[in-house]
């Protein structure tokens, strides 16, 4: 394919047999599979999820995200009576939340009456706007967080058809800082005992935060995919953090991403936290502090300057997250790689396993 087509969306496009989806989450965590992908070679390995510490080195830096998510599918009745499902993707500010409605002639003004097991409860939301498509802009009288995790429901992708018997099993390990309406899924393959393996080895961690919403997995529809926007979402990475990953990257270790979250907050930092403007590399730093919200959106042609390797799942065909893999280890070492995946069985998305792109 010709550089030229790399921004085509068709270009993004894959057929996946249906049972390759995994409906439930490899047990334990770490015996999911584990694809290792050579980008300065294109060799391809295959392995188990636990043995990635052959692949890691002391000095290097895995850095996380520590979000959690939050239960924010919520079930309403309106005035008439009629049922309708909320699903909560955007805080505004502690009363008022952008949610996903499912339902039918959900206008501003209308006060929805919340459920807690399928009986009417005492709260309410009042729709004060209407944005793009089915989201409403939601007030309530009390913050959510002070009620969700007893009302709310934990939100699982639409391609899950399985209920999740453990809710804790969409979490990750270090899952600490409330906030998001998906699991940032590469870290769903850690376990407590390989992070203390990986840190008796001489890997050292780093936490960064980045609350993920809905349009994170909202697929591309423009035909040329440099006119798709992302909504923005808050994200975190700490003085100390940024003083963690500077002096790795001085000490000749590897800055790894674990998911792509982790990706768009190191490269946001890379480009807005050292106080220069986002072309000039300014400093010799590799990032510097950042709080606030990003819309970064990272498609081939993108210079990484802040991350050396990644940890990934395998992702939606036409979907933000495909098109950054492929900026990171080239188009065409993405195609054969999915390719190879398919072929010999591995299980994709959010449940599924995983790839180490070196």
């Amino acid at each position: 394919m010709e550089p030229k087509d790399l921004l085509s969306l068709e270009a993004y496009d894959y057929e996946l047999p249906p049972d390759r989806i995994a409906q439930s989450p490899a047990e334990p965590r770490d015996a999911s599979r584990l694809m290792v992908v050579h980008r300065a070679t294109g060799r391809i390995e295959h392995r188990i999820f636990r043995e990635i510490i052959d692949y890691l080195r002391p000095g290097d830096l895995l850095v996380f995200n520590d979000t959690r998510v939050i239960r924010a599918r919520l079930f309403a009745v309106k005035p008439s009576g009629g049922r309708v499902e909320l699903l909560l993707v955007r805080r505004v500010d502690p009363g008022r939340w952008w949610a996903m409605v499912r339902g039918r002639h959900i206008r501003p003004g209308m006060r929805l009456q919340l459920l807690s097991g399928g009986q009417p409860i005492d709260l309410y939301a009042e729709v004060e706007a209407e944005g793009e498509g089915p989201l409403r802009l939601l007030r309530f009288p009390t913050p959510p967080e002070g009620w969700l995790e007893r009302v709310g429901v934990i939100p699982l992708p639409p391609y899950i058809r399985r209920p999740l018997h453990d809710p804790e099993r969409y979490q990750t390990v270090y899952a600490r800082v409330p906030g998001s309406v998906a699991a940032p899924t590469a870290g769903l393959h850690f376990t407590p005992e390989l992070l203390a393996r990986l840190r008796d080895h001489g890997v050292r961690f780093a936490f960064v935060t980045l609350h993920i919403s809905l349009d994170t997995f909202r697929p591309i529809e423009a035909p040329d995919v440099r006119a798709h926007k992302l909504h923005r979402e808050w994200c975190s990475l700490s003085a100390e953090t940024a003083s963690l990953i500077n002096r790795t990257r001085l000490e000749g270790g590897r800055i790894i991403a674990v998911g792509t979250t982790v990706v768009r907050v190191l490269e946001t930092a890379a480009r807005y936290g050292l106080g220069c403007s986002p072309e000039d590399v300014c400093s010799w730093q590799v990032v510097g502090p950042f709080e606030g919200e990003t819309d970064l959106y990272i498609y081939p042609g993108f210079e990484f300057r802040a991350v050396d390797a990644l940890i990934t799942n395998f992702h939606l065909p036409r979907s933000t997250l495909l098109l950054l893999v492929a900026a990171f280890m080239g188009y065409d070492r993405m195609r054969e790689a999915y390719q190879v995946a398919i072929a010999e069985g591995y299980r994709f998305y959010s449940f599924g396993d995983a790839m180490l792109i070196l």
